[in-house]
């Protein structure tokens, strides 16, 4: 069970097929998944993004 601003792993499966693959340039990268639940919760929950 996700949590509510969680991506389930049905929806994952479909959304990472469109993610970029990993560069080796600049900044390590973060979860994709988890970069995305963020943004959702930004937007569902009209939070600030320093809040993030």
């Amino acid at each position: 069970m996700t949590g509510r601003y969680e991506t389930s792993s049905e929806r994952w499966s479909i959304i990472e097929a469109i993610v970029s693959p990993p560069q080796h340039m600049g900044r390590p990268r973060r979860d994709d998944r988890q970069m995305l639940d963020g943004i959702f919760w930004i937007l569902c929950s009209g939070a600030k993004w320093r809040d993030l």
